[in-house]
């Protein structure tokens, strides 16, 4: 009961994503929590204050004053303020969004908003277009600079039909977001090293040998390790975005093989486990140029030599109390050469990738085999890649020493 005695007050407003929320109290009580709820009046379309007060053992709120015996109540939003440990408003829509960013109060949830001395996280969920529209960007831009914490909506069918990115997360992810914030979460205390993106093999000053890596899946790994309470070291080759802000313990860009493996080495000693995601080139040219090679000048064939072998190296020195979680890209017979290079390394998992139209480098989403080395074999399904991170990270927190 990784909440005992934590005091968590749960804002929703209207939207749909609302039916979610008493799965969500069941669990936080679950694990040792006292869970209140505030609720916007357009809220109660979606899920039912009677629910909400059966499950928490407190009334929903959604007024400033309640019948009680013929004699109107006060529901003090300055009292519901200060109660809290914590403050997660789950859906939240853009209206109320748009409140908060800019201290509007016009209902008992948007008061106890700005009475709230405690950590505050909000879960947007809405459709794409209105999600990304700049509007809602800037709002939550804005929430962010107050030090509020968004927790980013995930991608999937959405109640127009439509399909992207603005589906609330799940309880249960919801409910790691707060263990965490609560110092708390699943992976607290654990030390991970990870490593994402591609590595760049110099040919001469000019050009190299790479791949089509983006280093996304990776880096999405990081970030829900993070929210999970890990002390995540990062290691990543190139990439192609912003690497986002976030509470990382150690961030090593890198742009070599050689580099990459340097950087791997020295921070798995420190580590409680490893996931290996970057797409490391396999050879490098072995007599790489200082200066540009002029067209005129260019080689019949460029020698090629192994790059460092990055996972069997850590495989080689893995403590029975640590656990490494690699990565496989296959084309063909992809089940089988996983399990070759899952045994081969001495990997604890293997993530296997096959590319497709909607997988692989470059997209926005996945669809992964993960591999146990009992044998156990599990399919993510298509998901967004921050979903199957989630998946990766489960199977971690079950088989972390």
């Amino acid at each position: 009961m990784l909440l005992r005695g934590k005091k968590v007050l749960l804002g929703i407003c209207g939207g749909i994503a609302a039916y979610k929320i008493p799965m969500l109290v069941r669990a936080l009580i679950k694990e040792g929590a006292e869970v209140r709820c505030v609720m916007t009046s357009e809220a109660g379309q979606f899920v039912s204050p009677l629910v909400l007060s059966t499950l928490s053992g407190y009334p929903a709120l959604s007024a400033y004053t309640a019948q009680e015996s013929g004699s109107a109540v006060w529901n003090s939003h300055v009292e519901l303020g200060l109660w809290a440990d914590v403050f997660l408003i789950a859906p939240l829509t853009a209206n109320t969004l748009a409140k908060l960013a800019h201290g509007q109060s016009d209902n008992l949830l948007t008061a106890t908003y700005l009475s709230a001395r405690c950590p505050v996280l909000v879960a947007p969920a809405m459709d794409l277009d209105m999600m990304a529209h700049p509007s809602v960007q800037s709002n939550l831009k804005q929430l962010t600079s107050y030090g509020i914490e968004v927790v980013e909506p995930e991608f999937g069918f959405l109640a127009s039909g439509l399909e992207g990115k603005g589906r609330m997360p799940e309880p249960e992810h919801l409910l790691e977001r707060i263990q965490t914030r609560m110092g708390r979460g699943p992976l607290s205390g654990f030390k991970l090293l990870i490593n994402a993106g591609p590595t760049y093999e110099p040919i001469d000053a000019v050009r190299f040998i790479g791949n089509h890596s983006s280093g996304k899946m990776g880096v999405e790994i990081a970030l829900e390790a993070v929210r999970r309470g890990a002390e995540v070291y990062l290691v990543h080759g190139p990439l192609r975005f912003t690497l986002p802000d976030a509470a990382f313990a150690q961030v090593v860009p890198v742009v070599t093989a050689a580099e990459m493996e340097r950087a791997c080495s020295e921070w798995f000693d420190r580590c409680d486990g490893a996931i290996l995601s970057a797409a490391v080139a396999d050879f490098r040219p072995a007599d790489p140029k200082a200066n540009k090679i002029k067209k005129d000048q260019a080689p019949e064939a460029i020698q090629l030599e192994p790059t460092p072998d990055i996972l069997a190296g850590l495989g080689t020195k893995k403590r029975t109390n640590q656990t490494l979680i690699g990565f496989a890209l296959e084309t063909d017979n992809g089940l089988d050469n996983a399990w070759k290079k899952l045994t081969r390394k001495n990997l604890d998992w293997i993530v296997l990738n096959e590319p497709g139209p909607e997988t692989g480098f470059g997209t926005e989403t996945n669809r992964a085999w993960l591999v146990h080395k009992s044998g156990e074999k599990r399919d993510s399904g298509l998901v967004s890649k921050a979903e199957l991170a989630g998946q990766i990270l489960d199977v971690l927190t079950h088989a972390a020493p």
